[in-house]
């Protein structure tokens, strides 16, 4: 089979969970693409893609001819509003106009965001038809970048992801191990997905778009149990077999409210890690998917 025949897709911003994507979709024959600033941390299954997202001027080594996917799934490096403006908002406008430098249209564009989006904090259930009314400056920073993408000129899905937790990302287990203390009443709910899961995650939406599914402008990818945090931590605490407790009070929570996933299984798509149980017992095994 020609390499022509392959669909291709480039992942912009290529870090943990792009790589992961990258890899899941590599061994189905995809020709994938992955852009980054280091290009040495892609795995060997991405094709690699030098390029900093502030540049007007598309890297020159960009693929040259047909690109029939692309996924944004950047991360902000500094941590304010002007840093979340520069990877979101200019990045993605960037890779929009790197796309027409190239005469390329992608027949779909994925643009990963946050469920951070969503200010309800009372413990409501919330789905892809909440309103996402913003408070903090990544939220609103990221509805802007959202606008963006599904006003552009290919047609495009937003994929709200909650808290992404795996190998590498385990400041919650240090956090345990040091004491951490959480309030119980009201129950504070979080949500969560595993790297692996996110990742599947939009390998499905790729998938099915490909097969001729229409898709929704809007998906959450959350496991299947938005469980309280005093839960988890004490779940974790039997694990690790923590018994002491931190001298600080109790940390509280801005937010508060448990995601649902209905819309994205509907698709097929099943997280494999369907609660923190399983995803956390993975980590403390030392699995790295």
């Amino acid at each position: 089979m020609s390499t022509s025949t392959f669909p291709s897709l480039m992942i912009v911003g290529c870090g943990d969970v792009g790589s992961r994507l990258g890899r899941q979709l590599a061994a189905r024959d995809w020709r994938v693409h992955g852009l980054r600033r280091n290009i040495a941390a892609l795995p060997f299954e991405v094709l690699p893609v030098a390029g900093d997202l502030a540049q007007l001027e598309c890297p020159d080594t960009w693929p040259i001819g047909r690109l029939d996917y692309l996924v944004f799934c950047a991360a902000a490096t500094q941590h304010d509003e002007a840093g979340y403006r520069a990877a979101y908002v200019d990045g993605l406008r960037n890779t929009l106009g790197w796309l027409r430098q190239r005469g390329q249209l992608p027949k779909r564009l994925l643009f990963v965001s946050s469920s951070g989006v969503y200010a309800q904090r009372e413990g409501e259930w919330i789905d892809e038809t909440s309103p996402a009314e913003a408070e903090s400056y990544s939220g609103s920073v990221m509805l802007e970048a959202e606008r963006l993408a599904l006003h552009s000129d290919i047609p495009a899905s937003v994929v709200r992801l909650t808290g992404i937790y795996g190998p590498g990302r385990e400041w919650l287990l240090k956090q345990v191990r040091d004491g951490y203390r959480v309030a119980s009443e009201p129950p504070l709910y979080a949500n969560r997905i595993h790297a692996e899961d996110a990742a599947g995650l939009l390998a499905t939406l790729l998938e099915a778009d490909r097969s001729g599914v229409a898709l929704d402008e809007c998906y959450i990818g959350v496991d299947d149990d938005p469980a309280a945090m005093h839960e988890v931590v004490g779940w974790l605490r039997e694990q690790l077999g923590v018994t002491h407790w931190s001298a600080e009070q109790s940390v509280r929570r801005a937010g508060s409210k448990r995601c649902r996933n209905a819309r994205a299984r509907a698709l097929g798509w099943a997280p494999r890690y369907p609660s923190f149980r399983e995803g956390y017992a993975a980590i403390l095994a030392g699995k790295q998917d």
